[in-house]
């Protein structure tokens, strides 16, 4: 039991006298007053005033002769089991007097993460400021409850739906572009300047649309919040600051990961006639995926792009790839480093994402074949930069220099003065390009399901396709592709059918008399490595052919 009492007091005030028990006034002549506490005579009444706690921790180690109090309770024995729910935990280490508050620890959580990786931190930081601190960053770490966490999801899941209205008021704002646009562009000659101005407030509202969030926050978005900040709250029941960890009894909205769907002709016939993008993880049939691979030839990414096809690196494995970690003889790239991208644009080297990422890929015979050509493409390119950095020095001695110095960053898919591309600039080009040429989009992360999805076509196991893509368990790349098998084994649906004998079946068959014919012979392949143009990244830049 803990050492300490309860005890009533209320807030009733009497004349403060002095020692001749006349009333003292204060400085601006009125009467001082001091409150009666538990003199009160009132205080036997049942609904005046309120009981309070002290507790004597003089018993603990560390805690001198503190005896925090507290009051604010209807009954002496809620005031008592409070009391004793503070002797428990003093008892079991908790600092029951600390004074931070959840904005000074997070801080300082933050700070002691340095086994986070820096992209990590990065959005931990992020969290932390945006979300965490403005939420109940002045909540002293002894009174955070789940109460002030849920509190924050629920302004969340509010702001989403002024983000749904964003969405909506910026697709009516485009609308009313286009319909001014048209308007102003069918008007005859002189076209009337009402019209004008129509088609410039549309624009200008379309652009005060657009610059309010849109971005909706989804499950998955909240689930990494929440995360987050439980591995804060871990770390503060670990120091003996909180009792237990308040994020544990969160509700937020159940995140379940997206299949990967394949790009059926259906579904593109149907995007094509409303723009609706049936799922948020889309793959193409190897069709399509030719069919991309034959318009990207002439691309300066298209090698980056061929070998993301059909081997699947991560978009930061293949820009952060160094010539060291590759071996042309045997054919083979050691995924050792990746590309990472700060919200400012800025790109810094990393480690793979896990133990699993870092990993040995074996070309395939093609890409080997485009990798040795770009080689040399790409030292024709810094003989190109060179020579052109000389010719502008020469001639502009006085003005700012056009062209930089080479960098010699030693990456595999590099620009033609050497920087490498930016893993965020790579999927940009990637999303304009198959805008341009009316592909059925997916993201420039979805060439990894492609390879995958490819490799399932050809008879690999989900254990090498695993190994393949660098998954830290099977179990990841199992729930993530057995959603893609039904959609590509027809072959052993037929078989299935093919076990019951059926007269049907036999007398389909025989309709035309004789056996059924053979199929047609295939036509014949054509040569799977095409001559390609690699276009320079700067606008002057010249082709440079390469002979696969």
């Amino acid at each position: 039991m803990f050492k300490g009492s309860t005890y009533k007091r209320c807030k009733c005030t009497e004349p403060k006298l002095n020692a001749t028990g006349e009333p003292i006034f204060t400085a601006n002549g009125e009467p001082a007053t001091r409150e009666m506490g538990a003199d009160c005579p009132n205080l036997k009444k049942k609904d005046h005033g309120s009981w309070y706690y002290y507790v004597n921790l003089s018993d603990f180690p560390g805690t001198g002769n503190r005896r925090p109090r507290k009051g604010g309770f209807l009954t002496s024995k809620a005031a008592e089991k409070a009391a004793q729910k503070l002797w428990d935990e003093a008892s079991n280490g908790i600092d029951i007097e600390s004074k931070e508050t959840a904005h000074q620890f997070l801080l300082r959580w933050h700070e002691t993460r340095v086994d986070l990786k820096e992209s990590t931190r990065d959005d931990h930081h992020d969290f932390i400021h945006r979300l965490y601190i403005p939420a109940f960053g002045d909540v002293p770490m002894r009174d955070l409850r789940t109460k002030h966490i849920q509190a924050m999801f629920k302004e969340i899941w509010a702001f989403n739906e002024i983000k749904e209205a964003n969405r909506v008021a910026a697709v009516l704002a485009k609308a009313e572009v286009d319909q001014a646009h048209l308007a102003w562009k069918q008007a005859p000659k002189p076209r009337p300047h009402h019209l004008r101005e129509r088609w410039t407030a549309a624009r200008a509202a379309l652009k005060e649309a657009n610059a309010k969030p849109r971005q909706d926050t989804g499950p998955g978005r909240q689930e990494k919040f929440l995360q987050a900040l439980s591995g804060a709250m871990a770390f503060a029941v670990r120091e003996k600051l909180i009792t237990e960890n308040w994020c544990d009894a969160v509700v937020i909205p159940k995140y379940e990961k997206p299949d990967p769907l394949v790009w059926t002709p259906e579904r593109v016939a149907r995007w094509r006639e409303t723009g609706e993008v049936p799922g948020p993880v889309m793959v193409w049939t190897p069709e399509l995926t030719g069919e991309f691979l034959d318009l990207a030839v002439e691309h300066s990414m298209y090698v980056m792009w061929h070998w993301m096809t059909f081997r699947g690196p991560r978009r930061g494995e293949a820009t952060g790839l160094p010539w060291t970690e590759v071996d042309l003889d045997q054919g083979y790239a050691n995924l050792v480093e990746t590309l990472a991208v700060r919200s400012s644009y800025e790109t810094y080297a990393e480690t793979p994402k896990s133990r699993a990422s870092r990993r040995t890929v074996t070309f395939d015979s093609i890409t080997l074949t485009l990798l040795a050509a770009w080689r040399e493409v790409q030292k024709g390119q810094r003989e190109r930069w060179e020579l052109k950095r000389a010719q502008w020095m020469a001639d502009n001695p006085d003005k700012p220099q056009k062209y930089g110095p080479f960098v010699n960053s030693g990456k595999v898919f590099t620009m033609e003065d050497g920087r490498p591309w930016n893993p965020k600039h790579v999927s940009q080009t990637f999303d304009r390009f198959l805008e341009r040429h009316g592909l059925p989009p997916i993201r420039l992360h979805d060439l990894r399901h492609c390879a995958a999805s490819l490799s399932l076509i050809a008879g690999l196991s989900m254990k090498a396709i695993q190994l393949l893509l660098g998954h830290a368990s099977f179990s990841l790349t199992a729930d993530t592709y057995t959603s893609l098998m039904p959609q590509f084994d027809k072959a052993n649906a037929d078989a299935t059918v093919a076990v019951v004998p059926r007269a049907q079946a036999t007398a389909s068959t025989d309709s035309g008399g004789g056996q059924p014919e053979a199929p047609p012979e295939p036509a014949p392949t054509p040569d799977p490595v095409p001559r390609l143009v690699l276009i320079n990244s700067s606008p002057d830049a010249e082709g440079q052919e390469i002979a696969a």
